[in-house]
């Protein structure tokens, strides 16, 4: 089940590198592989007989991160119009 969930997080990683063109696509995949850490810490604490306060902190740090990606994205959609990074200049 290890091997299953490193696969998820490899294949998180690898989508975040080829979709670096639009920043919804980049947010999608940084969540998957949140999901997957998130996974791999649950079975990490299930099998050393570990409480699971820690899971809930990371959760929460995940949730924090995924609303300020949200919020720079719809920032960049009113400010330039579309979701793509190669539009978006910060030297004006």
């Amino acid at each position: 089940m290890l091997i299953f969930m490193s696969f998820f997080f490899i294949a998180g990683l690898v989508s975040f590198i080829l979709k670096r063109k639009h920043l919804l696509l980049m947010l999608l995949s940084l969540e998957f592989t949140v999901i997957a850490l998130y996974f791999i810490i649950m079975m990490y604490l299930g099998k050393m007989n570990y409480e699971y306060f820690f899971s809930m902190i990371f959760l929460s740090m995940s949730v924090c991160e995924g609303v300020l990606g949200l919020s720079i994205l719809v920032l960049m959609i009113r400010v330039h119009g579309n979701d793509n990074i190669l539009t978006f200049s910060s030297l004006w």
